[in-house]
């Protein structure tokens, strides 16, 4: 049984290490901080086929519920909302699909191209981030960087990006994001993703900057060690409060959205948080806890509570459109 250990999530709390990574990221995310990038604004999409039906339950139950006061608040410069990446921001998990580009340019072997595929399969079937599996991930990923350049990962990461991750970013929980970005509020993603994989992404889609694993570098080389440890469950909640701090923003006004339970003392820091696409045991606790839940898997609504009102029609119209598209790649 002891093979199947690695199928388990186990709970973890905060510890040194966890601390220093957090702090870490939070140090490298202000560094690479993109406040001044242009935020595009995109057009609301179309309303696709068999979602007016669901659109006209949401207005009944919002006539039934008491109005929610705006969110997120314009000019509000205390609050921000923090964005998991994989399974939130975009289908899958980033380091996967940095790995496919890596071994298109030759980086390493085939027996490893199946070790990444094999656990790309296990992602999307499981739908949850065990930190084991993961960990053994980040393992491989940080033996094929060793010895190379910061700078020549950062702009093959720009090429994998177009070739791998633009098409999977759910539309939903962009339109979210912009939701924010739309009321003057800085928008971070938080991710166990090599810190600069996160940031090419958040560049990409106009977002502040972003939080994730710092891999040790020594006159620009990756040595193949981490700072402190991978970007998971307690140090994601320990680089979200450092980098707060430093900030100067208030948590209880700000907005946290995530997936996977791994990331519930993140979600737990903040005064606003979303479960997106959520695992099991997050949808229990956040209906135990009455968190607001949205699934763009399928495009329908997944309890009572909403969106943000500033989201509202193109979150609905966007998850709708993920999901179709997904359901016709997989014909």
């Amino acid at each position: 049984m002891a093979a199947l250990g690695w199928l388990t999530p186990r709970r973890r709390s905060a510890t040194a290490r966890s601390v220093l990574a957090g702090e870490a990221s939070a140090e490298a995310a202000r560094k690479t901080a993109l406040a001044d990038a242009p935020h595009p604004t995109g057009t609301a999409e179309a309303e696709p086929e068999g979602v007016r039906d669901e659109a006209a339950e949401e207005a009944a139950e919002a006539q039934e519920a008491p109005p929610e006061p705006e969110f997120p608040v314009a000019g509000d410069d205390l609050a921000a909302a923090f964005f998991d990446l994989d399974n939130t921001v975009m289908q899958g998990a980033a380091i996967f699909h940095f790995g496919r580009g890596l071994y298109k340019r030759e980086f390493f072997r085939r027996r490893e191209l199946a070790r990444f595929a094999w656990q790309q399969a296990w992602f999307r079937l499981a739908g949850v981030e065990d930190p084991e599996h993961m960990q053994d991930a980040r393992d491989s990923a940080l033996s094929i960087v060793k010895g190379h350049k910061v700078c020549e990962l950062m702009a093959i990461g720009e090429e994998i990006y177009d070739e791998y991750m633009a098409e999977r970013i759910w539309p939903g929980t962009r339109a979210l994001a912009q939701a924010h970005l739309d009321a003057g509020q800085k928008v971070w993603l938080v991710t166990a993703a090599p810190v600069e994989t996160a940031t090419i992404i958040a560049r990409r889609l106009g977002l502040t900057g972003a939080l994730g694993t710092v891999a040790e570098s020594v006159d620009g080389i990756y040595t193949g060690r981490l700072v402190g440890e991978p970007l998971h469950g307690p140090a994601k909640a320990e680089a979200v409060r450092a980098l707060a701090a430093a900030e100067g923003l208030e948590l209880a006004r700000c907005a946290a959205y995530s997936d996977s339970h791994n990331d519930i003392p993140m979600l737990s820091l903040v005064g606003h948080p979303y479960a997106i696409n959520p695992d099991t045991k997050l949808r229990k606790h956040a209906r135990t806890n009455d968190w607001r839940l949205r699934d763009y898997r399928t495009g329908r609504k997944a309890v009572k509570v909403g969106v943000p009102a500033a989201a509202g029609v193109g979150a609905i119209a966007g998850g709708a459109a993920a999901a179709i598209a997904l359901h016709r790649r997989r014909k």
